[in-house]
Protein backbone atom coordinates (compact mmCIF):
# COMPACT_ATOMS: atom_id res chain seq x y z
CA UNK A 1 0.00 0.00 0.00
CA UNK A 2 1.44 3.26 -0.81
CA UNK A 3 2.37 6.12 1.51
CA UNK A 4 -0.71 8.61 2.53
CA UNK A 5 0.00 11.48 4.69
CA UNK A 6 -2.52 12.04 6.83
CA UNK A 7 -3.31 15.90 7.52
CA UNK A 8 -3.69 17.72 10.31
CA UNK A 9 -7.63 17.65 10.93
CA UNK A 10 -7.39 14.03 10.00
CA UNK A 11 -5.61 13.58 12.89
CA UNK A 12 -7.92 15.56 15.21
CA UNK A 13 -10.76 13.61 14.12
CA UNK A 14 -9.53 10.74 15.38
CA UNK A 15 -8.49 11.81 18.45
CA UNK A 16 -12.23 13.74 18.94
CA UNK A 17 -13.91 10.28 18.31
CA UNK A 18 -11.41 8.11 20.25
CA UNK A 19 -11.96 10.63 23.52
CA UNK A 20 -16.16 10.11 22.89
CA UNK A 21 -15.35 6.42 23.73
CA UNK A 22 -15.68 4.69 20.05
CA UNK A 23 -13.04 1.93 19.48
CA UNK A 24 -10.22 2.06 17.10
CA UNK A 25 -12.10 -0.31 14.27
CA UNK A 26 -14.74 2.17 14.73
CA UNK A 27 -12.93 5.09 14.29
CA UNK A 28 -10.30 3.70 11.45
CA UNK A 29 -14.22 3.27 9.72
CA UNK A 30 -14.95 6.39 9.81
CA UNK A 31 -11.70 8.13 9.51
CA UNK A 32 -10.64 6.06 6.21
CA UNK A 33 -7.13 5.36 7.88
CA UNK A 34 -5.49 1.92 8.67
CA UNK A 35 -6.27 0.96 12.22
CA UNK A 36 -2.47 0.38 13.32
CA UNK A 37 -2.43 4.13 12.02
CA UNK A 38 -4.98 5.20 14.42
CA UNK A 39 -3.52 3.22 16.86
CA UNK A 40 0.20 5.19 16.36
CA UNK A 41 -1.73 8.39 16.67
CA UNK A 42 -3.81 7.34 20.26
CA UNK A 43 -0.63 6.23 21.72
CA UNK A 44 1.23 9.20 20.57
CA UNK A 45 -1.37 11.32 21.96
CA UNK A 46 -1.09 9.79 25.43
CA UNK A 47 2.30 9.32 25.96
CA UNK A 48 2.02 13.91 25.32
CA UNK A 49 -0.33 13.39 28.47
CA UNK A 50 -4.14 13.58 26.45
CA UNK A 51 -7.01 12.14 29.34
CA UNK A 52 -9.30 10.79 27.46
CA UNK A 53 -12.24 11.71 29.98
CA UNK A 54 -10.37 15.41 30.12
CA UNK A 55 -12.30 16.56 27.49
CA UNK A 56 -11.74 17.61 23.81
CA UNK A 57 -10.36 20.93 25.05
CA UNK A 58 -7.15 19.38 25.32
CA UNK A 59 -6.79 19.28 21.37
CA UNK A 60 -5.22 22.11 20.43
CA UNK A 61 -2.63 23.14 17.56
CA UNK A 62 0.52 22.83 19.97
CA UNK A 63 -0.72 19.11 21.27
CA UNK A 64 -1.84 18.37 16.94
CA UNK A 65 1.74 19.00 16.91
CA UNK A 66 3.24 17.13 18.30
CA UNK A 67 1.35 14.05 17.94
CA UNK A 68 2.11 14.65 14.42
CA UNK A 69 5.63 14.97 14.82
CA UNK A 70 5.71 11.35 16.80
CA UNK A 71 3.58 9.51 14.07
CA UNK A 72 5.81 10.81 11.14
CA UNK A 73 8.54 9.00 9.82
CA UNK A 74 11.82 10.21 11.01
CA UNK A 75 13.43 12.19 9.18
CA UNK A 76 16.65 14.38 9.97
CA UNK A 77 16.65 16.73 7.58
CA UNK A 78 13.44 16.40 5.93
CA UNK A 79 14.65 14.28 3.18
CA UNK A 80 14.57 10.35 2.70
CA UNK A 81 16.77 7.75 1.61
CA UNK A 82 16.92 8.60 -2.06
CA UNK A 83 17.66 12.30 -1.38
CA UNK A 84 20.96 10.82 0.64
CA UNK A 85 21.85 8.85 -2.14
CA UNK A 86 21.50 12.17 -4.85
CA UNK A 87 23.89 13.72 -1.74
CA UNK A 88 26.64 10.89 -2.49
CA UNK A 89 26.45 11.42 -5.89
CA UNK A 90 26.71 15.05 -5.89
CA UNK A 91 29.79 15.60 -8.22
CA UNK A 92 28.28 13.33 -10.70
CA UNK A 93 24.65 14.78 -11.01
CA UNK A 94 26.52 18.71 -11.27
CA UNK A 95 28.88 17.60 -13.72
CA UNK A 96 25.95 16.03 -15.98
CA UNK A 97 23.47 18.98 -14.99
CA UNK A 98 25.20 22.35 -14.92
CA UNK A 99 28.35 21.43 -16.41
CA UNK A 100 26.85 19.75 -19.31
CA UNK A 101 23.84 20.57 -19.84
CA UNK A 102 21.98 17.01 -19.35
CA UNK A 103 17.97 16.41 -18.14
CA UNK A 104 17.44 14.79 -14.65
CA UNK A 105 16.11 12.40 -16.51
CA UNK A 106 19.50 11.64 -18.71
CA UNK A 107 20.96 11.94 -15.52
CA UNK A 108 19.00 9.06 -13.73
CA UNK A 109 19.29 6.73 -16.59
CA UNK A 110 23.34 7.21 -16.10
CA UNK A 111 22.47 7.00 -12.38
CA UNK A 112 20.90 3.24 -13.16
CA UNK A 113 23.81 2.38 -15.16
CA UNK A 114 26.30 2.61 -12.42
CA UNK A 115 23.65 0.57 -10.12
CA UNK A 116 22.10 3.83 -8.35
CA UNK A 117 18.73 3.92 -8.52
CA UNK A 118 17.00 7.52 -7.48
CA UNK A 119 13.39 8.37 -8.44
CA UNK A 120 12.75 10.99 -11.50
CA UNK A 121 10.73 13.57 -9.10
CA UNK A 122 13.95 13.46 -6.18
CA UNK A 123 15.91 13.70 -9.30
CA UNK A 124 14.35 17.16 -10.36
CA UNK A 125 14.01 18.50 -6.62
CA UNK A 126 17.44 18.10 -6.30
CA UNK A 127 18.48 19.45 -9.30
CA UNK A 128 16.55 22.60 -8.48
CA UNK A 129 16.70 23.03 -4.88
CA UNK A 130 20.84 22.61 -4.40
CA UNK A 131 22.00 22.49 -8.11
CA UNK A 132 19.80 25.58 -8.86
CA UNK A 133 18.80 23.78 -13.11
CA UNK A 134 15.39 22.95 -14.34
CA UNK A 135 12.32 24.74 -15.84
CA UNK A 136 11.14 25.65 -12.31
CA UNK A 137 14.70 27.43 -11.28
CA UNK A 138 13.75 30.91 -10.77
CA UNK A 139 13.99 32.36 -7.08
CA UNK A 140 10.94 33.02 -5.16
CA UNK A 141 9.98 36.65 -5.13
CA UNK A 142 7.76 38.74 -2.94
CA UNK A 143 4.70 40.93 -4.05
CA UNK A 144 5.64 44.99 -4.07
CA UNK A 145 3.19 47.20 -2.44
CA UNK A 146 1.06 49.09 -5.15
CA UNK A 147 1.68 52.41 -3.38
CA UNK A 148 -0.32 55.72 -3.01
CA UNK A 149 -3.12 56.56 -5.91
CA UNK A 150 -2.15 58.53 -8.92
CA UNK A 151 1.72 58.12 -8.26
CA UNK A 152 3.31 55.75 -10.58
CA UNK A 153 2.43 54.58 -14.04
CA UNK A 154 4.23 52.05 -15.41
CA UNK A 155 5.60 52.28 -19.45
CA UNK A 156 6.69 49.89 -21.67
CA UNK A 157 6.75 48.87 -25.15
CA UNK A 158 5.34 45.84 -26.80
CA UNK A 159 5.85 43.95 -30.49
CA UNK A 160 2.21 43.96 -32.32
CA UNK A 161 2.58 43.29 -35.49
CA UNK A 162 2.26 44.64 -39.69
CA UNK A 163 0.67 47.63 -40.67
CA UNK A 164 1.38 49.41 -44.07
CA UNK A 165 2.76 52.29 -43.41
CA UNK A 166 1.29 55.63 -45.60
CA UNK A 167 4.70 57.22 -46.06
CA UNK A 168 6.50 54.48 -47.95
CA UNK A 169 3.90 52.36 -48.51
CA UNK A 170 5.43 49.49 -47.65
CA UNK A 171 4.53 46.66 -44.19
CA UNK A 172 6.29 47.84 -41.01
CA UNK A 173 6.34 46.31 -37.71
CA UNK A 174 3.94 47.72 -35.16
CA UNK A 175 4.82 49.24 -31.50
CA UNK A 176 2.46 49.86 -28.60
CA UNK A 177 3.59 52.00 -26.14
CA UNK A 178 1.71 50.76 -22.63
CA UNK A 179 0.81 52.80 -19.94
CA UNK A 180 -0.55 51.41 -17.05
CA UNK A 181 -1.67 52.86 -13.50
CA UNK A 182 0.30 50.93 -10.82
CA UNK A 183 -2.96 51.98 -8.16
CA UNK A 184 -6.08 51.12 -10.33
CA UNK A 185 -4.76 49.43 -13.37
CA UNK A 186 -5.74 51.27 -16.13
CA UNK A 187 -3.59 51.17 -18.85
CA UNK A 188 -3.29 53.45 -22.26
CA UNK A 189 -1.88 51.91 -25.52
CA UNK A 190 0.10 54.08 -28.14
CA UNK A 191 0.61 52.95 -31.58
CA UNK A 192 3.49 53.95 -33.24
CA UNK A 193 6.30 52.75 -36.03
CA UNK A 194 9.07 53.55 -34.26
CA UNK A 195 10.81 53.84 -30.55
CA UNK A 196 12.41 57.08 -30.86
CA UNK A 197 12.53 59.84 -28.57
CA UNK A 198 10.17 62.43 -30.63
CA UNK A 199 7.68 59.50 -30.42
CA UNK A 200 8.01 58.36 -27.13
CA UNK A 201 7.65 61.94 -25.81
CA UNK A 202 4.46 62.05 -28.12
CA UNK A 203 2.79 58.69 -26.64
CA UNK A 204 3.38 60.18 -23.04
CA UNK A 205 1.64 63.17 -24.45
CA UNK A 206 -1.56 61.39 -25.56
CA UNK A 207 -1.50 59.41 -22.19
CA UNK A 208 -1.45 62.40 -20.38
CA UNK A 209 -4.57 63.59 -22.59
CA UNK A 210 -6.26 60.42 -22.20
CA UNK A 211 -5.53 60.04 -18.30
CA UNK A 212 -6.54 63.60 -17.62
CA UNK A 213 -3.59 64.39 -15.82
CA UNK A 214 0.08 63.85 -14.85
CA UNK A 215 1.53 60.67 -12.81
CA UNK A 216 4.06 61.98 -10.51
CA UNK A 217 6.83 58.63 -11.42
CA UNK A 218 7.04 57.23 -14.69
CA UNK A 219 8.98 53.40 -14.37
CA UNK A 220 10.12 52.64 -17.80
CA UNK A 221 11.73 49.80 -19.38
CA UNK A 222 15.98 50.81 -19.97
CA UNK A 223 14.36 52.09 -23.32
CA UNK A 224 17.63 54.16 -25.79
CA UNK A 225 14.80 57.05 -26.26
CA UNK A 226 14.58 57.32 -22.31
CA UNK A 227 17.84 55.76 -20.98
CA UNK A 228 21.46 56.67 -23.37
CA UNK A 229 23.06 54.47 -20.55
CA UNK A 230 21.68 51.98 -18.06
CA UNK A 231 22.94 51.50 -14.28
CA UNK A 232 21.02 49.82 -11.28
CA UNK A 233 21.53 52.72 -9.06
CA UNK A 234 22.51 55.83 -11.14
CA UNK A 235 21.23 55.41 -14.72
CA UNK A 236 21.89 58.47 -17.35
CA UNK A 237 19.02 59.46 -18.87
CA UNK A 238 18.50 60.72 -22.73
CA UNK A 239 18.84 64.22 -22.32
CA UNK A 240 15.70 65.47 -24.32
CA UNK A 241 13.90 63.08 -22.48
CA UNK A 242 14.99 64.01 -19.13
CA UNK A 243 13.98 68.34 -20.18
CA UNK A 244 10.31 66.31 -21.11
CA UNK A 245 10.36 65.31 -17.70
CA UNK A 246 11.11 68.39 -16.17
CA UNK A 247 8.95 70.38 -18.27
CA UNK A 248 5.99 67.92 -17.59
CA UNK A 249 6.83 67.55 -13.70
CA UNK A 250 7.40 63.75 -13.25
CA UNK A 251 10.18 62.05 -12.15
CA UNK A 252 11.96 58.93 -14.25
CA UNK A 253 12.86 55.73 -12.09
CA UNK A 254 14.21 53.57 -14.67
CA UNK A 255 14.16 49.35 -13.93
CA UNK A 256 17.22 47.58 -13.90
CA UNK A 257 18.70 46.33 -17.07
CA UNK A 258 16.44 42.38 -18.07
CA UNK A 259 15.19 42.68 -15.02
CA UNK A 260 10.85 42.56 -15.83
CA UNK A 261 9.86 42.13 -12.10
CA UNK A 262 10.92 45.85 -11.55
CA UNK A 263 7.76 46.86 -13.48
CA UNK A 264 5.18 43.51 -13.49
CA UNK A 265 2.25 45.55 -13.86
CA UNK A 266 2.88 46.61 -17.38
CA UNK A 267 4.69 43.60 -18.36
CA UNK A 268 1.83 41.75 -17.76
CA UNK A 269 -0.28 43.85 -19.40
CA UNK A 270 1.68 43.42 -22.85
CA UNK A 271 0.48 40.18 -23.14
CA UNK A 272 -3.18 41.07 -22.86
CA UNK A 273 -3.22 44.32 -25.26
CA UNK A 274 -1.30 41.67 -27.87
CA UNK A 275 -3.65 38.90 -27.29
CA UNK A 276 -7.18 40.75 -26.51
CA UNK A 277 -6.48 44.22 -28.52
CA UNK A 278 -4.31 43.02 -31.55
CA UNK A 279 -4.49 39.49 -32.20
CA UNK A 280 -7.90 38.33 -35.26
CA UNK A 281 -8.03 42.60 -35.83
CA UNK A 282 -7.86 43.92 -38.80
CA UNK A 283 -6.84 47.24 -39.07
CA UNK A 284 -7.07 49.95 -41.81
CA UNK A 285 -3.48 51.86 -41.09
CA UNK A 286 -2.17 53.21 -37.78
CA UNK A 287 -5.01 56.10 -37.65
CA UNK A 288 -7.45 53.28 -37.24
CA UNK A 289 -5.46 51.32 -34.61
CA UNK A 290 -4.70 54.36 -32.52
CA UNK A 291 -8.61 54.52 -32.43
CA UNK A 292 -9.42 51.67 -31.45
CA UNK A 293 -6.86 51.35 -29.04
CA UNK A 294 -8.18 54.29 -27.32
CA UNK A 295 -11.79 52.79 -27.57
CA UNK A 296 -10.55 48.86 -26.27
CA UNK A 297 -8.14 50.50 -23.28
CA UNK A 298 -12.05 52.52 -21.80
CA UNK A 299 -14.23 49.30 -22.94
CA UNK A 300 -12.62 46.11 -22.87
CA UNK A 301 -9.74 46.96 -20.54
CA UNK A 302 -11.23 49.02 -17.82
CA UNK A 303 -14.44 47.55 -17.69
CA UNK A 304 -13.60 44.02 -16.92
CA UNK A 305 -13.20 42.85 -13.29
CA UNK A 306 -9.88 42.61 -12.58
CA UNK A 307 -8.56 39.29 -10.82
CA UNK A 308 -6.15 41.17 -8.17
CA UNK A 309 -8.16 44.26 -7.18
CA UNK A 310 -11.51 42.46 -7.50
CA UNK A 311 -13.32 46.01 -9.49
CA UNK A 312 -13.19 47.67 -12.69
CA UNK A 313 -9.94 49.21 -13.66
CA UNK A 314 -11.96 52.65 -15.21
CA UNK A 315 -13.94 53.07 -12.44
CA UNK A 316 -11.68 52.65 -9.59
CA UNK A 317 -9.16 55.33 -11.50
CA UNK A 318 -11.88 57.78 -11.62
CA UNK A 319 -13.04 57.39 -8.25
CA UNK A 320 -9.18 57.38 -6.33
CA UNK A 321 -6.89 58.41 -8.45
CA UNK A 322 -7.61 61.02 -10.97
CA UNK A 323 -8.21 63.81 -8.79
CA UNK A 324 -4.82 62.71 -7.58
CA UNK A 325 -3.14 63.52 -10.99
CA UNK A 326 -1.21 67.06 -11.90
CA UNK A 327 -2.48 69.16 -14.21
CA UNK A 328 -2.99 67.82 -18.32
CA UNK A 329 -0.73 69.61 -20.63
CA UNK A 330 -2.69 72.71 -21.87
CA UNK A 331 0.15 73.13 -25.11
CA UNK A 332 1.62 70.62 -27.38
CA UNK A 333 5.34 70.32 -26.39
CA UNK A 334 8.49 71.29 -28.60
CA UNK A 335 10.25 68.53 -28.37
CA UNK A 336 14.26 69.33 -28.53
CA UNK A 337 16.71 67.60 -30.41
CA UNK A 338 20.83 67.36 -29.12
CA UNK A 339 23.80 66.76 -30.77
CA UNK A 340 27.91 67.35 -30.61
CA UNK A 341 28.40 67.98 -34.77
CA UNK A 342 32.31 69.32 -34.92
CA UNK A 343 33.08 72.47 -36.45
CA UNK A 344 33.96 72.67 -40.48
CA UNK A 345 36.81 74.62 -41.91
CA UNK A 346 34.29 76.79 -42.98
CA UNK A 347 32.84 78.21 -39.80
CA UNK A 348 29.75 76.22 -39.79
CA UNK A 349 28.07 72.96 -38.61
CA UNK A 350 25.42 70.61 -39.58
CA UNK A 351 22.58 70.00 -37.83
CA UNK A 352 19.67 68.54 -39.46
CA UNK A 353 20.96 68.83 -43.13
CA UNK A 354 21.31 72.23 -42.40
CA UNK A 355 24.56 74.83 -41.94
CA UNK A 356 24.64 77.49 -39.15
CA UNK A 357 27.97 79.39 -38.64
CA UNK A 358 29.80 79.26 -35.25
CA UNK A 359 31.97 82.63 -34.14
CA UNK A 360 35.47 81.73 -32.43
CA UNK A 361 38.54 79.90 -33.13
CA UNK A 362 36.68 76.22 -32.32
CA UNK A 363 37.64 74.72 -36.02
CA UNK A 364 38.17 71.19 -35.65
CA UNK A 365 36.39 70.90 -32.24
CA UNK A 366 33.13 69.52 -31.30
CA UNK A 367 30.42 71.86 -29.76
CA UNK A 368 26.99 71.02 -27.85
CA UNK A 369 23.86 71.92 -29.70
CA UNK A 370 20.30 71.82 -28.56
CA UNK A 371 17.61 72.48 -31.54
CA UNK A 372 13.97 72.81 -31.69
CA UNK A 373 11.47 73.88 -33.86
CA UNK A 374 12.18 77.63 -33.58
CA UNK A 375 15.61 78.19 -32.45
CA UNK A 376 19.57 76.30 -32.51
CA UNK A 377 21.33 76.94 -29.27
CA UNK A 378 25.14 76.04 -29.40
CA UNK A 379 27.47 75.89 -26.38
CA UNK A 380 30.79 75.25 -26.02
CA UNK A 381 32.24 74.11 -22.58
CA UNK A 382 29.12 75.01 -20.46
CA UNK A 383 28.92 78.05 -22.23
CA UNK A 384 26.19 79.40 -24.54
CA UNK A 385 28.68 81.20 -28.02
CA UNK A 386 25.42 81.42 -30.97
CA UNK A 387 21.50 81.44 -31.19
CA UNK A 388 20.09 80.85 -34.58
CA UNK A 389 17.09 80.84 -36.00
CA UNK A 390 15.70 77.31 -37.01
CA UNK A 391 15.71 76.97 -40.46
CA UNK A 392 14.55 74.38 -43.20
CA UNK A 393 16.85 71.03 -44.18
CA UNK A 394 19.70 72.35 -47.10
CA UNK A 395 19.31 75.93 -45.63
CA UNK A 396 22.31 78.08 -44.35
CA UNK A 397 22.00 80.39 -41.83
CA UNK A 398 25.59 82.77 -41.58
CA UNK A 399 26.51 85.64 -39.52
CA UNK A 400 28.50 87.89 -40.96
CA UNK A 401 30.39 88.99 -37.63
CA UNK A 402 31.20 85.14 -37.16
CA UNK A 403 33.60 84.79 -40.36
CA UNK A 404 36.92 86.48 -41.36
CA UNK A 405 36.55 89.95 -41.78
CA UNK A 406 38.39 89.35 -45.23
CA UNK A 407 36.17 86.51 -46.73
CA UNK A 408 33.02 87.38 -45.23
CA UNK A 409 32.50 89.77 -48.49
CA UNK A 410 33.09 86.81 -50.52
CA UNK A 411 31.52 84.25 -48.77
CA UNK A 412 28.30 86.06 -48.35
CA UNK A 413 28.31 88.03 -51.81
CA UNK A 414 28.18 91.61 -50.41
CA UNK A 415 28.14 93.15 -53.76
CA UNK A 416 27.53 96.28 -51.28
CA UNK A 417 30.70 95.65 -49.65
CA UNK A 418 32.85 95.43 -52.56
CA UNK A 419 31.76 98.43 -54.11
CA UNK A 420 32.29 100.40 -50.59
CA UNK A 421 35.82 98.83 -50.47
CA UNK A 422 36.43 100.12 -53.72
CA UNK A 423 34.96 103.57 -53.75
CA UNK A 424 37.25 104.36 -50.09
CA UNK A 425 40.70 103.52 -52.49
CA UNK A 426 39.25 106.38 -54.90
CA UNK A 427 36.18 107.72 -56.50
CA UNK A 428 36.94 106.72 -60.12
CA UNK A 429 37.99 103.56 -58.55
CA UNK A 430 34.83 102.97 -57.03
CA UNK A 431 33.00 104.12 -60.29
CA UNK A 432 34.89 101.65 -62.02
CA UNK A 433 34.34 98.74 -59.58
CA UNK A 434 30.42 99.39 -59.99
CA UNK A 435 30.87 99.31 -63.85
CA UNK A 436 32.62 95.51 -63.52
CA UNK A 437 29.60 94.39 -61.36
CA UNK A 438 26.68 95.65 -63.47
CA UNK A 439 26.39 92.02 -64.77
CA UNK A 440 23.43 89.72 -64.98
CA UNK A 441 25.06 87.78 -62.99
CA UNK A 442 27.11 90.44 -60.90
CA UNK A 443 28.78 87.69 -58.07
CA UNK A 444 30.64 86.31 -61.40
CA UNK A 445 32.41 89.32 -61.35
CA UNK A 446 33.62 89.73 -57.82
CA UNK A 447 36.62 88.33 -58.65
CA UNK A 448 37.88 91.12 -60.88
CA UNK A 449 36.91 93.81 -58.22
CA UNK A 450 39.21 91.73 -56.07
CA UNK A 451 41.74 91.63 -58.35
CA UNK A 452 41.38 96.00 -58.58
CA UNK A 453 41.57 96.03 -55.09
CA UNK A 454 45.26 94.15 -55.55
CA UNK A 455 46.47 96.57 -57.56
CA UNK A 456 45.51 99.35 -55.25
CA UNK A 457 47.84 97.26 -52.68
CA UNK A 458 50.73 97.08 -55.26
CA UNK A 459 50.62 100.78 -57.39
CA UNK A 460 49.03 102.56 -54.84
CA UNK A 461 45.50 104.10 -55.16
CA UNK A 462 46.68 107.02 -56.80
CA UNK A 463 47.82 105.45 -59.56
CA UNK A 464 45.10 103.09 -59.95
CA UNK A 465 42.57 105.93 -59.95
CA UNK A 466 44.54 107.54 -62.68
CA UNK A 467 44.40 104.30 -64.79
CA UNK A 468 40.83 103.62 -63.93
CA UNK A 469 39.74 107.53 -64.66
CA UNK A 470 41.51 107.25 -68.19
CA UNK A 471 39.35 103.82 -68.96
CA UNK A 472 36.42 105.48 -67.65
CA UNK A 473 36.92 107.91 -69.87
CA UNK A 474 37.26 105.44 -72.97
CA UNK A 475 34.17 103.90 -71.68
CA UNK A 476 36.89 100.14 -71.78
CA UNK A 477 35.94 98.52 -68.58
CA UNK A 478 38.62 95.71 -68.24
CA UNK A 479 41.05 94.75 -64.75
CA UNK A 480 43.23 93.88 -67.17
CA UNK A 481 43.56 96.45 -69.03
CA UNK A 482 43.93 98.30 -65.84
CA UNK A 483 46.63 96.42 -65.01
CA UNK A 484 48.98 96.49 -68.34
CA UNK A 485 48.80 100.52 -68.12
CA UNK A 486 50.32 100.62 -64.84
CA UNK A 487 53.14 98.08 -65.75
CA UNK A 488 53.83 100.52 -68.54
CA UNK A 489 53.22 103.35 -66.81
CA UNK A 490 50.48 104.76 -68.87
CA UNK A 491 47.98 105.83 -66.77
CA UNK A 492 48.47 109.09 -67.34
CA UNK A 493 48.45 109.04 -71.20
CA UNK A 494 51.73 109.20 -73.88
CA UNK A 495 54.29 110.52 -72.10
CA UNK A 496 55.19 112.21 -75.34
CA UNK A 497 51.95 113.96 -75.53
CA UNK A 498 51.99 117.31 -74.01
CA UNK A 499 48.03 117.29 -73.59
CA UNK A 500 48.31 113.91 -71.62
CA UNK A 501 50.84 115.25 -68.66
CA UNK A 502 49.61 115.93 -65.46
CA UNK A 503 49.99 119.74 -63.29
CA UNK A 504 53.92 119.41 -62.34
CA UNK A 505 55.14 116.86 -64.63
CA UNK A 506 57.52 118.27 -67.62
CA UNK A 507 56.54 117.65 -71.36
CA UNK A 508 58.57 116.05 -73.46
CA UNK A 509 60.17 117.80 -76.29
CA UNK A 510 58.87 115.13 -79.25
CA UNK A 511 62.38 116.53 -81.47
CA UNK A 512 64.38 114.89 -78.90
CA UNK A 513 65.47 111.81 -79.39
CA UNK A 514 64.29 108.80 -77.79
CA UNK A 515 65.83 106.15 -76.08
CA UNK A 516 66.01 102.91 -75.96
CA UNK A 517 62.71 101.15 -75.02
CA UNK A 518 62.67 98.67 -72.13
CA UNK A 519 63.22 94.80 -73.91
CA UNK A 520 64.15 96.63 -77.20
CA UNK A 521 66.69 94.74 -79.37
CA UNK A 522 70.09 96.04 -80.16
CA UNK A 523 69.93 97.82 -83.51
CA UNK A 524 72.47 95.15 -84.88
CA UNK A 525 70.31 92.88 -84.62
CA UNK A 526 68.55 94.29 -87.51
CA UNK A 527 71.27 94.82 -89.79
CA UNK A 528 71.57 93.18 -92.79
CA UNK A 529 74.99 90.90 -93.72
CA UNK A 530 76.93 92.70 -96.16
CA UNK A 531 78.01 90.60 -98.99
CA UNK A 532 81.39 90.06 -100.62
CA UNK A 533 82.10 90.23 -104.35
CA UNK A 534 83.25 86.95 -105.89
CA UNK A 535 86.01 86.22 -108.11
CA UNK A 536 85.50 86.33 -112.10
CA UNK A 537 85.23 82.58 -113.27
CA UNK A 538 87.83 81.64 -116.19
CA UNK A 539 85.56 81.75 -119.22
CA UNK A 540 84.52 78.09 -121.14
CA UNK A 541 85.89 78.11 -124.73
CA UNK A 542 83.28 75.34 -125.41
CA UNK A 543 80.41 77.10 -124.27
CA UNK A 544 78.87 80.00 -125.48
CA UNK A 545 78.67 83.68 -123.59
CA UNK A 546 75.62 83.35 -121.31
CA UNK A 547 73.37 86.79 -122.23
CA UNK A 548 72.37 87.00 -118.26
CA UNK A 549 75.45 88.46 -117.16
CA UNK A 550 74.35 92.17 -116.67
CA UNK A 551 71.51 90.78 -114.46
CA UNK A 552 73.99 88.64 -112.11
CA UNK A 553 75.55 91.57 -111.82
CA UNK A 554 72.45 93.64 -110.23
CA UNK A 555 71.76 90.93 -107.89
CA UNK A 556 75.34 90.37 -106.84
CA UNK A 557 75.48 94.42 -106.45
CA UNK A 558 75.70 95.41 -102.63
CA UNK A 559 72.96 96.96 -101.05
CA UNK A 560 72.97 100.65 -101.56
CA UNK A 561 72.93 103.43 -98.97
CA UNK A 562 69.25 103.98 -98.25
CA UNK A 563 68.31 99.93 -97.69
CA UNK A 564 71.70 100.01 -95.22
CA UNK A 565 70.27 103.40 -93.34
CA UNK A 566 66.63 101.67 -92.76
CA UNK A 567 68.15 98.53 -91.40
CA UNK A 568 70.23 100.10 -89.33
CA UNK A 569 67.46 102.78 -87.92
CA UNK A 570 66.62 103.13 -83.96
CA UNK A 571 64.94 100.47 -82.07
CA UNK A 572 61.63 102.27 -82.02
CA UNK A 573 61.30 101.23 -85.61
CA UNK A 574 61.50 98.08 -85.00
CA UNK A 575 58.57 96.60 -87.41
CA UNK A 576 60.68 98.51 -90.31
CA UNK A 577 63.92 96.86 -89.44
CA UNK A 578 62.01 93.19 -89.46
CA UNK A 579 60.85 94.28 -92.86
CA UNK A 580 63.92 95.56 -94.11
CA UNK A 581 65.53 92.05 -92.11
CA UNK A 582 63.10 89.92 -94.38
CA UNK A 583 64.06 91.49 -97.17
CA UNK A 584 68.01 91.43 -97.04
CA UNK A 585 67.10 87.59 -96.50
CA UNK A 586 64.93 87.17 -99.24
CA UNK A 587 68.60 88.75 -101.33
CA UNK A 588 70.33 86.31 -100.03
CA UNK A 589 67.98 83.38 -100.49
CA UNK A 590 68.57 84.57 -104.42
CA UNK A 591 71.86 84.95 -104.43
CA UNK A 592 72.41 81.30 -103.33
CA UNK A 593 70.38 80.38 -105.50
CA UNK A 594 71.85 81.44 -108.23
CA UNK A 595 75.16 80.06 -106.82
Amino acid sequence: MSFREVRVFEVREVLRWWMRGEGLRVVSDRSGLDRKTVRRYVEAAVAAGVDREGGEDQLNDLLLGVVVEAVRPHRRDGHGAAWAVCVANHDLLKGWLVDEGLTAVKAGELLGRRGVTVPERTLHRYALEVLGVGRSARGTTVRVADGDPGVEVQVDYGKMGLLVDPATGKRRMVWALIFTAVYSRHCYVHIGFAQTTEQTIAGFEAAWEFFGGVFKVAIPDNMSAIVSKADPTEPRFNEAFHDYATSRGFLIDACRVRTPTDKPRVERVVHFVRGSYWAGEAFADVEDAQRRAVEWCRGRAGMRIHGTIQCRPLELFAVEEQPLLGPAPAEVYDVPRYAEPKVHRDHHIEVDKALYSIPGALIGQRVQVRSDSRLVRVSHRGQLIKVHPRTTPGGRVTDPEDLPAERTAYALRDLDHLRRLAAGAGPAIGVYATAVLEHPLPWTKMRQVYKLLGLVKRWGPERVNAACQRALDAEAVDVGLIGRMLERATEHGNKNDPAATTPGQEAVDPTTPAGPARFARDAGHFATRTMRPRPARPARTDQPARTDQPALQLLSAPPDDATTAAATAGTGCADTGGAVADLGGAVADTEGGVA
